[in-house]
């Protein structure tokens, strides 16, 4: 069974090409690994943005808090601070804090 995270934030469009290729070279080393990660997907909307983030098990959360430390982790954070900002700057500490809460979930496999 897979796990999902749906991160949302605020991006001007005419950053996807910046945000892509900072995910594309983080997604080339073994860190999606480290974290779990098995899919990721970024999408926008009207200056949203969203991070859908599969994890093959439902520690995909506690995997990243542990990876929070690794060099690599800690750059794509800092080089996407000037494209990603929080939806609520006033209650932004950490990327749980921009989570989506899931309400209904259906599969054709069901």
């Amino acid at each position: 069974m897979t796990h999902s995270n749906l991160i949302v934030a605020r991006m001007d469009s005419m950053s996807s090409d910046q945000v892509a290729k900072l995910f594309t070279e983080f997604d080339k080393t073994d860190m999606p690994g480290r974290m779990g990660t098995l899919r990721r997907r970024l999408f926008m909307y009207k200056g949203l943005y969203f991070h859908l983030q599969d994890f093959a098990e439902d520690d995909g959360g506690q995997r990243i808090q542990e990876s929070r430390t690794d060099p690599r982790f800690m750059r794509i954070s800092h080089d996407l601070l000037p494209f990603i900002q929080p939806y609520d700057p006033a209650t932004w500490r950490t990327p749980a804090d921009a989570m989506a809460t899931r309400f209904y979930d259906w599969s054709a496999s069901e």
